[in-house]
């Protein structure tokens, strides 16, 4: 008996000794990451004060961006959910001749330079049949330009969120909700979409975050101009043209708060509100 016992806590002992490189391991790759984050946010709070924030907060023109940023990139992250929904579901459910070529196409905003992206625009806007909408409503180096500059890299990290999101989703509820009268829309809105709620939640944040951090497509296809279309990217790279680091660093800091709200809120949404799916 006492052989048998001391055995398996021998293999015990044994497996934790094993145990430890492999978690030290783990700690250290992650740690290291952490560490240069957290270290990054210190230099920036170190390298300013409350004296340059509030200077920022106070500023009309900072003001302005501040504004500016928050309402665009909520604007580029609603529509890219509206887009990202149907694209997604549409890649997730369904083969059709092309489907690769289309797949490319969707990934080509994450892989390209954000410069080539503004670069794009700004020619596609110089094409006669599109340059007939400036017309109607001023796209280039406007407000509604920096919407568009936002959506157009945004949405296609929202497109690949919401596919993932549809691909671990099962087709089989909505498969027995056509077996008891639904059409194929009844479905997606009744099972699909509710199912895919956290998804949806993630794919807005992402797209919010992506959108308030653009800095190239902004700077070519609509410029920096202060009170007009400077977003606080821009802000940064002004004052830093100037030599002005401390309020470059204030600026970068409001930019950090403000991603940090949107998270936490939206996050806190994710978790409480309910998952109301259609009763079959």
């Amino acid at each position: 008996m006492t052989g048998q016992q001391t055995q398996p806590q021998a293999l015990d002992s044994h497996r934790v000794r094993s145990d430890i490189p492999f978690l030290v391991g783990l700690l250290v790759l992650s740690g290291f990451y952490v560490c240069l984050v957290a270290a990054m946010l210190m230099a920036d709070f170190s390298f300013t004060s409350s004296r340059h924030l509030l200077r920022a907060l106070q500023s009309r023109e900072i003001g302005y961006a501040v504004k500016l940023s928050l309402v665009t990139c909520s604007l580029s992250a609603i529509l890219s959910v509206w887009i990202a929904v149907p694209i997604g579901y549409l890649m997730s459910r369904y083969r059709f001749a092309g489907k690769p070529l289309v797949d490319a196409l969707l990934d080509i905003p994450i892989v390209l330079p954000p410069l080539v992206i503004g670069l794009s625009l700004l020619i596609l806007f110089r094409v006669p049949i599109v340059r007939s909408i400036e017309n109607i409503i001023p796209v280039t180096y406007a407000i509604p330009g920096v919407v568009l500059a936002q959506f157009t890299v945004a949405c296609a990290f929202a497109v690949r969120t919401m596919r993932t999101t549809f691909d671990q989703i099962s087709p089989r509820q909505e498969n027995v909700a056509m077996t008891l009268g639904c059409s194929r829309g009844q479905a997606f809105w009744m099972v699909a979409l509710p199912a895919a709620r956290n998804g949806a939640l993630a794919a807005f944040t992402l797209g919010w975050a992506r959108a308030l951090g653009e800095f190239g497509p902004i700077l070519v296809f609509c410029g920096a101009t202060r009170m007009r279309t400077e977003v606080m990217p821009t802000t940064v790279f002004l004052e830093l043209s100037v030599g002005n680091i401390e309020m470059a660093a204030a600026v970068s800091l409001l930019m950090v708060v403000a991603a940090v709200v949107v998270l936490i809120v939206v996050r806190v949404v994710g978790h409480t509100a309910p998952y109301q799916g259609a009763r079959l």
